[in-house]
């Protein structure tokens, strides 16, 4: 009889627009939570299996180390499952109506690592052109300001104050902001400006033809330098602006001048940056713990 509804369910689903994968998916599921419940009660069976039987399976799953968009899937499964039921008459009543879906939190961001940046300014030699000058401001540009890739490229002399070592900064929604920099960025864009005599409002970074660069033409700059010094997957103009906010908070930046410095409107966006690898918690531990610096 249980596994009766089960066959049913699964050849109604295979008559419809489900393919074979998820048929054979939606099978695994179900025998996995009916050999669950009668391990537990061996009188249960579909009619009478109610949210707490499926809370305790998700519980176990989750302990067993299957992630939460993988349970999540399941309890889609089960929804349509028992919706069926529903539908068939053959349930009164739906017993996920009480349970959610489980959180899943969002993933670390990719950056690259201050040994591995540094290797690319100090030990990188670029081509001595006005291509290979140009990309390694852009990336001397991105680190040292975090800059979303479409501030970079709105940027035009008249934004740049080498004085201050500040520029003015048009981010999303058209808001301004002031992001300072270093003297190494200060020294390379006076330099690059003496170099290009550009005017005022002409654009910072240029294709050869003269053209503003755009998303795409920064991306490939970006990816293509920093495959030279990490083997990360990601290699974005993105994943410069995580490894700046990476590198202050490891420095002891304080997380609300982070939000200010990347422009985000809500902290909530800035806390992912509170991430540590272990050298820093190995760090922070011999430094702050009592009985660490004992002897």
């Amino acid at each position: 009889m249980v596994q009766d509804i089960e066959r049913q369910f699964l050849t109604y689903m295979a008559a419809g627009n489900y393919s074979a994968q998820s048929v054979e998916v939606y099978g695994r599921v179900l025998a996995s939570l009916r050999e669950y419940f009668l391990a537990r009660e061996a009188i249960l069976d579909w009619t009478t299996v109610d949210g707490d039987i499926v809370r305790g399976w998700l519980v176990e799953r989750h302990a067993a180390g299957i992630q939460p968009r993988t349970l999540n899937r399941n309890i889609s499964a089960l929804r349509t499952f028992f919706r069926y039921m529903l539908l068939k008459g053959l349930r009164t009543s739906d017993p996920m109506t009480r349970v959610q879906n489980m959180r899943v939190g969002k993933p670390l961001p990719s950056f690259v690592r201050e040994s591995e940046m540094n290797r690319l300014f100090d030990d990188i030699e670029f081509p001595d052109t006005p291509l290979g000058r140009r990309n390694r401001l852009i990336l001397l540009t991105l680190y040292h300001t975090g800059l979303r890739v479409s501030e970079l490229t709105g940027l035009e002399p008249r934004h740049i104050d080498l004085s201050q070592r500040e520029m003015r900064v048009i981010g999303k929604r058209d808001k301004q902001r002031i992001v300072p920099f270093g003297r190494e960025l200060a020294e390379a864009l006076g330099r690059f400006l003496a170099a290009e005599g550009k005017s005022p409002d002409a654009p910072l970074f240029t294709r050869p033809d003269g053209r503003r660069m755009t998303r795409g033409d920064v991306y490939y700059v970006v990816r293509d330098s920093l495959s030279l010094v990490t083997t990360l997957r990601k290699r974005s103009p993105h994943v410069l602006r995580h490894s700046y906010a990476t590198a202050l908070m490891n420095h002891g930046a304080d997380l609300r001048a982070v939000q200010e410095l990347l422009g985000h409107e809500s902290i909530v966006t800035t806390q992912i940056y509170t991430h540590l690898d272990f050298s820093d918690l190995r760090r922070i531990y011999n430094a702050a713990h009592p009985r660490a610096r004992q002897k």
